[in-house]
């Protein structure tokens, strides 16, 4: 295979540049944002990521349950440029502050994953009262059944729900699962702590956009397909954009 170069596909185009934006509803009346065919040349990036497959890493800055590696500056711009002129005025985002991408791929069995890995997470952690977070997940993968991204809100009180993620870094695996009624496993479906409000069924090319302050997670319904190869395993580019919200 021939080493395929992510900078000289920038240099061109890496975005369609007319793309068809659709508004998908989720039942607290919130919205994600979804764009097919979005990559021009969606293969290259699959080979990129299977010519530097020994550079991924295990992901150890968050709960990502899998590996990822960083992108090139170049992608990074382009998808700025495609936030900028076509996602931030769908929200909160009165300016982009900062971007960063990577590729991603969820690899650990259930049996591998931690309490805090079996729920829904946001990407909020960090930021104060003026910024916003968005985040993209555009999915490099042509079997579906290696899952979409699903949408969540919390059944319980405020308190409630931050003990129950205090307690997922605290609790033993078996002690979490007492307390809690759980079992180890990637979260799918509504459960005794939050509901299932919506989500995105994943698709070859497939790029969504969210407000990352939502509680989501990958839908993985068939976790034995889960590989370390970026050639047929759940490989996905994904972005984050944190901005400055518009005047109150």
């Amino acid at each position: 295979m021939t080493t395929t170069r992510l900078d000289d596909i920038a240099s061109t185009a890496v975005f369609r540049p007319h793309p068809r934006i659709e508004r998908v509803a989720l039942a607290n009346g919130e919205s994600c944002y979804v764009v097919d065919d979005a990559l021009l040349e969606p293969e290259r990036f699959v080979e990129w990521a299977a010519a530097h497959r020994e550079e991924f890493r295990p992901v150890d800055f968050n709960a990502y349950p899998g590996t990822y590696r960083m992108m090139p500056a170049a992608i990074e711009q382009a998808l700025q440029d495609f936030f900028n002129r076509n996602m931030r005025s769908c929200f909160d985002a009165r300016r982009l502050q900062k971007v960063h991408c990577r590729l991603s791929m969820v690899t650990l069995p259930p049996s591998a994953l931690r309490p805090y890995q079996w729920l829904c997470h946001t990407d909020r952690s960090g930021l104060d009262a003026s910024q916003s977070i968005q985040a993209t997940v555009l999915y490099l993968f042509k079997d579906p059944d290696l899952g979409g991204t699903s949408f969540y809100a919390p059944k319980l009180s405020h308190e409630e729900t931050a003990r129950l993620f205090a307690d997922t870094t605290t609790l033993s695996n078996d002690e979490f699962a007492q307390r809690y009624g759980m079992e180890p496993g990637y979260m799918r479906e509504s459960n005794a702590c939050f509901e299932r409000i919506g989500g995105v069924p994943a698709r070859w090319n497939r790029l969504i956009f969210y407000d990352g302050s939502f509680l989501h997670s990958g839908d993985i319904p068939l976790p034995g397909r889960l590989t370390d190869d970026p050639s047929n395993g759940r490989l996905t580019f994904n972005g984050f954009f944190v901005s400055r919200r518009h005047a109150a």
